[in-house]
């Protein structure tokens, strides 16, 4: 893929289901046609991870505001503690507190600002970016779901049943579904992409094409 002129603005939201393809199906977008990336998920795991780190009992306003200003991109980045099981499940937590989210939006409006970008998560599409060029949502079936989250486990070698991880993303998808605050949503104009019974290479050409017939939409032939 040629890169993109400089001057074309151009936005894509991500939503979806856990274990849904989203991720992957983001970070293939970005690396093919030159997107930068941001992934809503580290900004809770981040908070989430200073607020345990810092043996926060309670939740300071003062303090939360201290630490999501001080967020960067680089702080985001690979830090394995940020997918610990203790960490995820309270970022999970903390990401149905209406003043959380909003402190993380500000971080997500700012990034934003970039001319060729993708924001993935699950309240984009409806919160976050309401007039992106392109909103894809991700879903896929709940036993391959949990098939492909236990191969990931397996490989960092956690000892857990697929029963287990499918109750464990179920859980998941329902909180985000039923939250009071930003709910994961199917929003008008969307496209689905069931990944179900896409491999990767399947749906990463599926993606390309749904990119370029978008960017060809809005700027014709580049």
């Amino acid at each position: 893929m040629k890169k993109l002129k400089q001057n074309i603005y151009f936005s894509i939201a991500i939503d979806g289901d856990s274990a849904s393809g989203k991720t992957t199906a983001s970070k293939f977008i970005a690396r093919h046609f030159g997107f930068k990336l941001l992934t809503s998920g580290k900004l809770y795991r981040y908070l989430a991870f200073r607020i345990i780190k810092d043996n926060k009992k309670k939740l300071n306003k003062t303090y939360l505001k201290k630490v999501a200003k001080n967020i960067t991109f680089k702080k985001l980045q690979n830090n394995k503690m940020m997918y610990s099981d203790h960490v995820t499940s309270y970022a999970s937590s903390i990401a149905k507190i209406k003043f959380i989210r909003n402190l993380l939006n500000k971080f997500q409006k700012k990034f934003s600002k970039n001319k060729k970008f993708i924001i993935e998560g699950r309240d984009i599409g409806s919160k976050i970016l309401p007039n992106a060029d392109l909103k894809l949502f991700f879903k896929c079936s709940p036993i391959e779901k949990a098939k492909r989250r236990l191969i990931e486990y397996n490989k960092e070698k956690r000892k857990i049943t697929l029963k287990e991880v499918k109750k464990s993303l179920k859980k998941r998808d329902y909180s985000d579904k039923n939250r009071r605050e930003s709910p994961l949503i199917f929003v008008k104009g969307a496209i689905l992409v069931d990944t179900t019974k896409l491999t990767i290479k399947q749906m990463e050409a599926k993606l390309k094409k749904i990119v370029q017939e978008a960017l060809k939409k809005k700027y014709g032939n580049l």
